[in-house]
């Protein structure tokens, strides 16, 4: 059965930059060595019935395989590692503590980094956003202080490369554009390791040329 997942067409607001997150889902699926198809959707038709029969919170991606239609990105991510081989450890306990980490990244890292991207972008001017900015950066540094001891030199979160590390790293990429990761350099080093893995590095430019081929 052919997979299809739903991403941002050249409307996406990460201009191409890896960050949506259809990312996610492309990465996994190029770790697990799966073909997939790409319906694009522009933001005009994130409200429109047939989205909102996959999605109804209106949002991207969506993943369809025969008669399963899912959504939100760790549960599609997920789906994927437990469906194909390469994500997840076989021993149980390793699965486990895999899974934990999925969680740990969409849960206890991602919800200030994002916090921050809505201070940056829809509080601009407002007479608070310096100290909005000075309190979230606090919780990051918080978080990442607490990611960089655990991770300390190793390579990967627990073992090998799993669909923990894929959902964190992504998660940390978000803070590219600002000084907070530079910080903690064994977490720097930890996503170029992730960007380097030739997976990832498919997923990046297939989700790069509908940006760039839009803009010919």
């Amino acid at each position: 059965m052919t997979i299809t997942i739903t991403a941002f067409d050249e409307s996406s607001p990460d201009r191409g930059q890896g960050l949506a997150r259809d990312m996610r889902v492309r990465w996994a699926l190029e770790e697990v060595d799966q073909p997939y198809e790409v319906r694009l959707a522009p933001w005009s038709t994130f409200r429109e019935p047939a989205h909102l029969a996959r999605n109804p919170f209106g949002q991207i991606p969506t993943y369809e395989e025969g008669d399963l239609t899912l959504f939100e990105s760790g549960a599609i991510v997920l789906h994927i590692a437990e469906r194909f081989p390469g994500l997840l450890p076989a021993d149980a306990n390793a699965r486990a503590r895999a899974i934990m980490w999925m969680f740990a990244a969409l849960d206890t890292v991602e919800p200030p980094i994002v916090d921050r991207d809505v201070v940056e972008n829809f509080e601009e001017g407002k007479s608070w956003q310096g100290e909005r900015f000075e309190m979230v950066d606090e919780r990051i540094r918080e978080r990442l202080n607490q990611l960089s001891a655990r991770l300390d030199d190793s390579e990967w979160l627990d073992g090998d490369f799993s669909a923990g590390d894929l959902l964190m790293v992504h998660v940390l990429q978000r803070l590219q554009g600002s000084e907070i990761l530079k910080e903690f350099p064994n977490l720097s080093a930890y996503v170029a390791r992730a960007e380097a893995r030739p997976a990832y590095k498919r997923a990046f430019a297939a989700q790069l040329a509908v940006f760039t081929g839009a803009s010919r």
